[in-house]
């Protein structure tokens, strides 16, 4: 835990002194607990009494020009604080270590990600990233200074796999971290930054999938069963109350079409997931099917729903 730093009496130079310290704790409160150099400068903490501090562990070193103020159990927050300080006014947390922090794809790596523009001496357990951006691609989520949603995804897509992308964004939608600035609109901006195709062939398979009308999708999927030598489900009936678009009663299997434009809305996703549950309460196993399983990836659709079904795959 941190606690404030304390000095002297009431009145005079010591009671200025007690005033400054207890100016830096709110600092570093807002800071996870960090502060950096120019920023207790810019106070009037001078360089003596910077080194006072830190010869009496009030203040400890965690990278040239960044401290921690007191004693502190290490946290990822507090390491990407300081790694964001470290990198200068203009540097923000980025890529993984960014979508860690929107809570989009959690991070094991030890190194932390930070962008910042020009050059940066290479310091212990940062990955600086050079590029100057833009004030509508960065903002501050609990504190720290961060790219936005839609920035880190397309940082992300120049370091992971497609599907790994895919499951990022799918998070984020589901979280509801849109931004004014899209995808898209970064995908216009940066045409041939390294990742773009990625974004580009991602966004394109969405957007096919979100012209798809419902009745459309069923026609899909009733094909899909004939390729995949399923059972004929009934359509469009009525279980616990709901009405679902494809059962087989006797394997108390129920198939719902997420057709993008039919699932997008808030009320949509509320009553999709209860909708679930009380499928699931009363014994059904509901399951959720897509335009792009469909068209991407239908042998292993096929597969799990013919172990759901009981279905003999030599047979099939």
């Amino acid at each position: 835990m941190t606690h404030p730093i304390r000095i002297g009496v009431q009145g005079g130079p010591k009671c200025r002194e007690h005033a400054l310290d207890e100016e830096i704790a709110r600092l570093a409160g807002r800071q996870h607990g960090r502060v950096a150099r120019h920023q207790l400068l810019a106070l009037g903490l001078g360089a003596e009494a910077i080194k006072y501090r830190l010869a009496r562990s009030w203040l400890h070193a965690e990278y040239r020009g960044v401290y921690a103020l007191g004693y502190e159990a290490p946290t990822p927050v507090g390491r990407w604080m300081s790694a964001v300080l470290a990198g200068g006014p203009d540097a923000r947390l980025s890529h993984r270590s960014a979508a860690a922090l929107w809570g989009i794809r959690p991070t094991s790596a030890s190194l932390v990600d930070v962008t910042a523009p020009g050059g940066r001496r290479p310091r212990r357990g940062i990955r600086f990233h050079r590029s100057s951006l833009p004030p509508d691609e960065v903002t501050v989520r609990e504190g720290i200074p961060v790219t936005t949603v839609p920035r880190t995804l397309f940082d992300l897509a120049a370091v992971l796999r497609p599907r790994q992308l895919e499951r990022a964004l799918n998070e984020a939608e589901v979280l509801r971290l849109w931004d004014e600035l899209s995808l898209l609109d970064l995908l216009r901006r940066y045409p041939r930054r390294q990742g773009s195709r990625t974004v580009r062939a991602i966004l394109g398979a969405r957007e096919a999938g979100a012209t798809i009308t419902r009745s459309e999708l069923e026609v899909l999927f009733l094909e899909f069963v004939d390729w995949a030598h399923l059972p004929h489900p009934e359509t469009n009936v009525t279980v616990e109350g709901f009405e679902v678009d494809c059962l087989w009663r006797d394997a108390r299997v129920v198939v719902e079409l997420d057709g993008r434009s039919s699932h997008a809305t808030l009320a949509a996703f509320e009553r999709d997931r209860e909708r679930d549950r009380v499928l699931l309460a009363a014994g059904w196993h509901p399951v959720r099917v897509t335009w792009r399983q469909l068209a991407l990836t239908p042998h292993r659709l096929a597969a799990d729903l013919r172990t759901l079904l009981g279905v003999d795959t030599l047979a099939a």
